[in-house]
């Protein structure tokens, strides 16, 4: 069980794949208040295992809306409870830390049972989510952001091709892409780098998903050979994967990182973004920078690497979420940035970063 602390957006976590396999309950106290949307789904599925609230608003008032929260859930097996003190419970999860549990509904098992069950559940550690939702077979994107796009986001010079491995990403980072101009080959996470070059891209994507990074050794492997070959990027648990294909570490945290209202300083430039994230493992910065990785983010609540950029390289990643969805667009530029990139077939530079968020902060 882990905790969100965003006030709103909670279909887009619901379908975030980052949380497969997971029960998420959110702090803020009221939940459903707008319904479901066609629109806001990040996933073609629902990706929790259980929901847990402290109320569910049975009847949305939203024009967008095509159901309420509860029978949205149900019509997709998810198991929803309502009447709980989330706050008293996310303080029992910060301090215990991410907790194994079930949700059961029914009165034919006992609560020794049913605390049997959450005990003899593994582990989020040594677990490979990501072949979980991944694609089996490779697509093209193109949707943009339409309506949603930010004056002067949108990109009208050369289209890259992109070859993304997608560990279970979020539509809305493909949609940002795609704003750009870039032409998106969505492909599973375990293709190989033979397979990778035999495709000629201009760039690297590699994109958030579930579980352990570590135990992803796949993708792993075939990072250790192409990263930096074409400029690379990458998010979440790409961000880790990329460093752990560069030789660095990973770790569990204690509760993760999960909301909308994340705090992070750009180290090039020294501005702050408030930034969505969604994780339960972090990179360790000792040992990314003893295999060439310089810090670029970091996460103001604790301290805690946010981002990497390679010294010699053209790659880079952050921890967070630049796509939002939901959540600010204070990190928006990162996308730029990738594109900047792409054309220079160079590293990323401080003044990259200072000219994409001007930019952004102009638009």
């Amino acid at each position: 069980m882990v905790f969100n602390t965003a006030m709103c957006g909670y279909q887009e976590a619901l379908t975030d794949p980052s949380y497969t396999g997971q029960i998420l309950a959110m702090t803020a106290t009221e939940m459903g208040n707008y319904g479901i949307s066609d629109e806001d789904g990040e996933s073609r599925s629902t990706a929790v295992r259980g929901f847990v609230v402290r109320e569910a608003i049975a009847e949305p008032s939203n024009h967008r809306s095509i159901s309420s929260l509860s029978a949205w859930l149900a019509a997709n097996g998810v198991i929803g409870i309502d009447g709980i003190d989330t706050r008293a419970l996310v303080r029992i999860l910060r301090t215990k830390g991410a907790l194994r549990g079930v949700l059961f509904v029914g009165a034919s098992t006992s609560d020794d049972e049913l605390i049997a069950m959450a005990r003899a559940l593994p582990s989020m550690a040594g677990q490979n989510l990501a072949g979980c939702v991944s694609p089996t077979q490779s697509s093209s994107w193109r949707e943009g952001l339409g309506e949603w796009t930010l004056r002067g986001q949108s990109h009208g010079g050369r289209t890259f091709k992109v070859i993304a491995l997608d560990c279970g990403a979020k539509h809305n980072i493909y949609r940002n892409l795609a704003e750009r101009g870039c032409d998106i080959e969505v492909v599973p996470h375990d293709l190989s780098a033979a397979e990778i070059r035999a495709r000629k891209p201009d760039g690297l994507f590699i994109s958030n998903g579930p579980g352990d990074p570590a135990a992803v050794e796949q993708t792993i492997a075939t990072l250790r050979e192409i990263a930096g070959e074409v400029p690379t990027f990458g998010i979440c648990l790409g961000h880790q994967l990329l460093a752990l294909a560069l030789g660095a570490k990973t770790w569990k945290l204690k509760f993760g990182h999960r909301g909308a209202n994340q705090p992070v300083r750009n180290l090039l430039t020294g501005r702050v973004e408030i930034t969505s994230q969604n994780h339960g493992f972090c990179v360790d910065e000792a040992s990314l920078r003893a295999v060439g990785g310089e810090p670029t983010h970091m996460h103001l609540n604790d301290g805690t690497l946010a981002g990497f950029r390679h010294t010699s390289k053209p790659i880079f990643s952050v921890q967070y979420h630049p796509e939002a969805s939901p959540g600010p667009h204070d990190s928006a530029y990162l996308f730029d940035c990738f594109v900047t990139m792409m054309g220079s077939r160079r590293p990323i530079t401080a003044a990259d970063m200072e000219a994409a968020q001007r930019a952004l902060a102009s638009a």
